[in-house]
């Protein structure tokens, strides 16, 4: 019953939607109606609104981070093991990606997946934030620095934590993000996929 209880909090936690809420405040279309109609960060910088997509990043990374933390400390308290972590990380990504309060139409979960490896181990999520960077630097494409930071994280998580729940968790999770990239993945196959521009 405990488990089920850190699933349901870490699902809802992860339906909240900083692409759509921070986009109502600051008055902007909401993000599932333009561009690539995701509900994320890039979607909303194709607003032009730098600030907005800042908070987005931060609030869908925040959410993800705050479900593990919290599943890290009351665990002991619960009597609950490792499990409750790994099902923490699990659902509040899968909040994310299948938002009970939008018709279960979320984003791709990038940022939200960084905030659990932070949560769940510092080095892996500076690891994979320093990856993104460093392919997003030399190419201008988000999609693209995402595929790859995302696809180095199992291998690891391996390298720090060994074969076991965690790193099996992490597996799945990237597993779901590069799933939800596939359309990105045709665009990059044909050459179609667009890059972030610098601004003046």
């Amino acid at each position: 019953m405990n488990y089920f209880f850190v699933a349901i909090v870490a699902y809802f936690l992860g339906s909240i939607s900083f692409a759509v809420i921070v986009s109502r405040l600051f008055g902007l279309p909401d993000p599932r109606t333009y561009g690539s109609n995701n509900p994320g960060a890039t979607n909303v910088l194709r607003s032009g609104n730098k600030l907005a997509a800042a908070l987005t990043l931060l609030g869908d990374a925040l959410k993800g981070w705050l479900a593990v933390a919290l599943a890290v400390k009351a665990a002991p308290m619960l009597g609950l093991g490792d499990e409750a972590i790994a099902i923490a990380a699990l659902f509040v990504f899968l909040g994310h990606l299948f938002p009970a309060f939008y018709q279960f139409k979320g984003g791709k979960g990038v940022a939200t997946a960084l905030g659990v490896l932070i949560a769940l181990d510092w080095r892996m999520g500076l690891g994979a934030a320093a990856l993104w960077l460093i392919v997003f630097a030399l190419t201008r494409t988000s999609s693209l620095a995402a595929l790859i930071a995302t696809a180095a994280t199992p291998f690891v998580a391996l390298y720090f934590h060994g074969p076991g729940l965690i790193s099996a968790v992490i597996l799945l999770i990237a597993l779901l993000v590069i799933w939800r990239h596939k359309e990105n993945i045709i665009r990059l196959i044909s050459g179609r996929e667009k890059q972030i521009r610098k601004s003046n």
